[in-house]
């Protein structure tokens, strides 16, 4: 009875038709016998955190001995509340393209730019023109012509500059930025993001001012492609599945999660990788095999993951996400204290 009531606790379960135990149980008196008010010493001892993958652009994690609530805070202050540098405003010299000027000037404030937001102030308020500690600039100057030597109806080389990338936004240091920052320092995160075809005759001439925000003002300030976590699947055979069950139970997961063992000379089932599984619940549709299998979730256990646009390291954005929510945590206990 203990052991049930021990899984209740800490498992979501994966029926046929439903998902059960998926309230929350970190409040006193939720079952007999347990104590599951918050200790701190308790939490320190069981919260671990392990990194599976770790590359400048992408991080996955394990958040273990955590509430979903906490987990979910860090991943709503990564997608609205992490600052980065985006294009603001769009001041258009010309623009003979087909492309409106408000149009071009959305797809431009979707570049992710390369700039640390931790060295920038935000913008103050009434302020027009920008000073170097709060604003980038870049200039945008393409203008399509024909290639005189062409013999071909190929565009790419019936004409030259028909095609606008980001790489096109050269940055125009202001103030003292050229002896803070060298080039390559600021630039558009990916060269390579189409921005406007043209044709012969047709040019651009920009000026972008690039400030620093936040997600929740506007999605192009956002630091992350996606941020977004799941609870680790269990997968418990109750009992072995060997011969022609075991090569189906195989096709109900996901790839690698299912291995196949050669046991005194009989093929029989193994579960190899369950954080690979997808939690389709397809073997629950087989008669014969879903009696066998006990499909769950661990309550505490979150994987997590981040991609960052490039613009700050995917390990620098939950650091940062960290500070934003202890800041926030401190304002609350002066709130209540006052």
């Amino acid at each position: 009875m203990a052991d049930i009531q021990n899984n209740i606790r800490t498992r979501v379960t994966l029926n046929e038709y439903s998902v059960g135990n998926t309230h929350s149980t970190d409040f006193p008196g939720s079952y007999t016998g347990y104590d599951d008010a918050l200790d701190l010493r308790k939490f320190q001892k069981n919260f671990r955190i392990d990194i599976i993958r770790s590359f400048d652009d992408y991080l996955e994690f394990d958040m273990v001995g955590i509430d979903a609530s906490i987990v979910n805070a860090f991943r709503r202050i990564l997608l609205s509340e992490v600052p980065t540098m985006a294009i603001e405003k769009v001041f258009v010299h010309n623009n003979t393209s087909i492309i409106q000027d408000e149009v071009l000037a959305h797809r431009l404030g979707l570049i992710p730019i390369f700039a640390d937001p931790r060295l920038f102030e935000y913008v103050s308020e009434g302020d027009e023109e920008g000073t170097p500690s709060d604003t980038i600039v870049f200039d945008l100057k393409v203008k399509c012509t024909k290639n005189p030597t062409a013999d071909t109806t190929d565009p790419d080389d019936l004409y030259k500059n028909h095609k606008v990338y980001s790489r096109h936004l050269k940055w125009v240091p202001i103030g003292n930025q050229s002896d803070l920052f060298k080039e390559g320092d600021i630039r558009p995160v990916d060269d390579d993001i189409l921005i406007a075809k043209l044709r012969p005759g047709q040019e651009l001439n920009l000026r972008v001012h690039c400030v620093k925000g936040i997600g929740k003002d506007h999605i192009k300030f956002s630091p992350v492609a996606t941020a977004s976590y799941r609870l680790l699947p269990e997968i418990t055979l109750l009992a072995p599945i060997q011969g022609e069950k075991a090569e189906r139970l195989k096709k109900c997961f996901s790839a690698d999660v299912i291995e196949i063992d050669i046991v005194d000379g009989v093929k029989t089932a193994r579960v190899a990788h369950p954080r690979k599984d997808t939690c389709s619940r397809e073997v629950l549709r087989h008669d014969d095999l879903k009696d066998l299998v006990r499909l769950t979730k661990i309550r505490d256990h979150f994987i997590f993951s981040i991609e960052s646009t490039g613009a700050l390291a995917a390990n620098i954005l939950f650091s940062e996400a960290v500070k934003i929510l202890m800041k926030k945590c401190q304002t609350f206990l002066s709130k209540i204290k006052t």
